[in-house]
């Protein structure tokens, strides 16, 4: 009797609906629309399983509005009434995140997926197919729902022609079958034109002429022997960091050359944001242990350490971008053609830059880091760290992932610890020049807190910090 009535109910509904007149998809009731969302959901676990995702809608409606960074999602579900354009998702989704298209017209929903290209930063994952929303195991033709859908992965880093400070290579992430999440990170020389369109936007007054000679020394020679570089030291990290590290850095998987040797592209496992949030003094801790082990068991000095190089997989924090790391105590001395680089290099790092204004403003006075300023020195990583542990919501890829809380005692006291690294009360005679020594610091910090001992009193940290 049940099934019956199901049935019944099932021809009332179509009857109210309407013919259907052949060819023509049926309009979907909202009902209908919802049903069917879910089953494209369901379709879609393993990418909503401990992973950001929503309607694409209210994430876009969140990020108006509030300008929230944590409005980046992993998976984003969308239909016609909601952004569902190539340009209108790739800043509501994370790097690798994908978007679901739900549509009841499957001309429309061709349409609309064959926007999804490589060169808008998309690729199509699962081509355009019919979904249904079956009851009771049903599937009862003109009276079941049905509509249409394909799913898209975000692949690109940035879109095409924009310019930023945050990537200066061409990143993607290209299918793999056999790799772990089934793709791989390939970081490859960008194209002279790209570079010379990059040059003329940053750099508007200067002559087109020089513009010219500068992207074509990039292109030959800079971004090759720095790719070349970052291909030894991922070598070097794998081959010298303990088991529990090398997770957390990127893996050297191929390299290809040219006829001078210098690596021209290189191809990396992806090291998938996503995971179950961290504390912030889980951040904090892990941010400085691998530091610590970079330095002393491997030997390297990232000196790139911006928010934008952290990561944080299920494995926890990660650094990526070692293009401008070097040993422990290399110099270039023997090659002048590297020596200049990196002077270049330390003349215009964004880091180099920070620490520049906050020596010159007095808001760093620790003795060790004034004078490691445009210098290559494990320090240098050492403030940058201090930087980023006391507010890590500056990258907002990782918003969602750190519980981050500026009033609460953890976040008071790893303020406080910052200020104390950049501004000791005697600046010759600092506590905190290492990561070891930042580590042990955040030690002393989680025994305090787990004895319940008073909050810390807030001090002043520096404004450029912030």
């Amino acid at each position: 009797m049940r099934l019956t009535r199901v049935i019944t109910q099932m021809f009332r509904q179509a009857t109210a609906i309407g013919p259907l007149t052949p060819g023509r998809a049926r309009v979907l009731s909202d009902r209908e629309r919802q049903r069917l969302m879910r089953v494209v959901q369901a379709q879609h676990k393993s990418e909503t399983n401990r992973r950001s995702h929503g309607r694409a809608g209210q994430i876009a409606e969140a990020q108006s509005v509030g300008g929230t960074p944590g409005g980046l999602v992993d998976a984003l579900f969308t239909t016609a009434a909601e952004p569902k354009l190539p340009d209108e998702v790739f800043p509501l989704l994370r790097w690798g995140g994908i978007v679901a298209y739900l549509g009841g017209s499957e001309e429309r929903t061709r349409t609309l997926a064959a926007q999804y290209t490589p060169d808008r930063g998309f690729i199509i994952e699962r081509p355009v197919t019919a979904v249904h929303a079956n009851t009771m195991g049903l599937r009862l033709p003109g009276l079941t729902p049905k509509g249409y859908t394909f799913t898209a992965r975000k692949t690109r880093l940035i879109q095409a022609g924009d310019v930023t400070d945050r990537f200066t290579y061409h990143v993607e992430l290209t299918p793999e079958p056999n790799a772990e999440h089934g793709y791989v990170v390939t970081k490859s020389i960008p194209t002279y034109d790209d570079i010379l369109h990059r040059l003329r936007v940053k750099f508007p007054h200067i002559p087109d002429a020089d513009l010219q000679k500068r992207a074509k020394k990039l292109v030959v020679n800079v971004f090759p022997t720095f790719l070349s570089r970052e291909a030894a030291i991922l070598k070097i990290l794998q081959r010298y960091l303990p088991e529990q590290h090398r997770r957390q850095v990127p893996r050297l998987l191929n390299s290809w050359t040219g006829k001078d040797g210098l690596v021209r592209k290189l191809s990396m496992n992806w090291l998938r944001v996503g995971g179950e949030p961290l504390s912030h003094l889980q951040f904090a801790r892990q941010s400085a242990e691998l530091l610590r082990s970079l330095h002393e068991d491997a030997g390297v000095i990232h000196l790139d350490l911006r928010l934008d190089n952290f990561v944080i997989t299920p494995g926890g924090v990660g650094f990526v971008d070692f293009g401008s790391a070097v040993r422990v105590g290399e110099t270039f001395a023997s090659s002048p053609m590297l020596y200049s680089l990196f002077a270049e290099m330390m003349r215009t790092s964004h880091i180099q830059r920070m620490l520049g204004r906050m020596l010159e403003t007095g808001h760093v006075t620790n003795q060790a880091m004034r004078e490691v300023h445009g210098k290559v020195d494990k320090t240098v990583d050492a403030f940058y760290l201090a930087v980023q542990i006391q507010k890590p919501h500056g990258n907002p890829e990782l918003a969602p992932l750190i519980d981050y809380q500026p009033e609460t005692p953890v976040a008071l006291a790893l303020s406080n610890l910052t200020a104390a690294i950049l501004r000791p009360k005697n600046p010759a005679k600092a506590h905190f020049k290492t990561a070891a020594d930042i580590l042990r610091a955040i030690d002393r910090i989680e025994r305090r807190l787990e004895a319940g001992d008073d909050p810390p009193k807030r001090k002043r940290v520096p404004a450029a910090a912030v």
